[in-house]
Order: C-alpha cells, then sequence, then structure tokens
C-alpha cells in the first residue's frame, strides 16, 4: 500500500512511496528505465555518484536543523507526530550540477553518544559515515513517485531506514532528471 507524505518540503516534492518498485512501476513505468540503477542501488549511493563524476563530488547544505518531521515521516520512524528531529537537506552535487535532493529525519534520541556527529556533519556526506560503520544497517528500499512542479525538480525517489541497535533515521533521495537522463 502506497505511502504519502502530507505536507509540502521546501525544493522536495510531494512524494508518494512504495515498498517495492514493481508497485511503483505500475503507476510510473519510469521507474523501469535509465533511473532503476539508481532506485535500486544497495551500497552507497554517495559512493556511486563520486565514481559518476568526471571532475568534483560536493555536498550542499540548504537546511539543517530542528524541525518536525512531516505526518508521514513521524509515522515510517514511530516517533510522535510533534517530536523534535534533526532535519538536513541537501544538494549531492556532481561536476558542479546538483544531481541529487536529499532528506534525512534523525530523531533525537538518535543524536545521543557517539551518534551526536550526525549534528556536525557539514558539507561531508552522511552515508560515508553511516556505509563505514558496521553500527548501522540499511531496511528494505522504498520508491517514491514525486509531483513535481517544474521540468527541474526530482520525478522519482528512494529512501530507507537505517538502525543502529534501538535507534533509526530516514534518509530519502529524490532523483533530479540529469542524473539518469
Amino acid at each position: 500500500m502506497p505511502s504519502r507524505d502530507s505536507e509540502h518540503q521546501p525544493g522536495i516534492p510531494l512524494t508518494r512511496w512504495y515498498r517495492s518498485l514493481a508497485a511503483a512501476s505500475l503507476r510510473n513505468p519510469e521507474v523501469r528505465g535509465p533511473a532503476r540503477y539508481w532506485l535500486q542501488l544497495e551500497g552507497s549511493f554517495t559512493r556511486a555518484l563520486q565514481k559518476e563524476c568526471r571532475e568534483s563530488f560536493h555536498v550542499e547544505i540548504q537546511r539543517e536543523g530542528f524541525g518536525r518531521p512531516t505526518l508521514e515521516e513521524a509515522q515510517r520512524l514511530a516517533i510522535p507526530e510533534r517530536e523534535q528531529a534533526w532535519i538536513r537537506e541537501v544538494r549531492l552535487c556532481g561536476d558542479g550540477r546538483p544531481w541529487v535532493l536529499a532528506r534525512t529525519i534523525i530523531p533525537l534520541g538518535c543524536l545521543e553518544g557517539r551518534n551526536r556527529i550526525l549534528r556536525n556533519l557539514g558539507n561531508k556526506p552522511l552515508g560515508a559515515y553511516l556505509f563505514s560503520s558496521p553500527r548501522w544497517q540499511r531496511g528494505p528500499l522504498e520508491t517514491g513517485l514525486c509531483a513535481p512542479q517544474g521540468s527541474e525538480q526530482p520525478r522519482l525517489a528512494r529512501r530507507s531506514i537505517f538502525h543502529d541497535g534501538n535507534h533509526a533515521l530516514l534518509v530519502g533521495e529524490y532523483l533530479l532528471p540529469i542524473l539518469y537522463s
């Protein structure tokens, strides 16, 4: 059954989430095209993007700080709907152009102890931290179909929950058309 983000986020289009690529492809066959590689990539998304670069890769912070996740995000993370979280929105850029918008929701309980570093990543990719630690395990990938407001906004997305014992965070990656066109 699909789920939907009910609140619009700046730069991030409204997205309807599906538990599988197959379910999303019934609504939009574009997920079976060139974007399929990116939607199903199991390893580090950041590392794969870096390999695609001819010259350089960098992270641009769009917004980072405490805020309230959408109702859908809170439900997905099983946290109270009014609870604050650390929200990080970045653009992942290759060769000087944005390729992916990323939105991470980190519940407060996840920011304690050794995970305090999650508040101070700056321009470092989150994936570098998550994939360098054996404590963090990725849950199943979900596929998102976006409702873009313009041709330069994402049409497709993916997300997953990463677990570290009793803590979890939600990472969404919204593919800009330039990445797979």
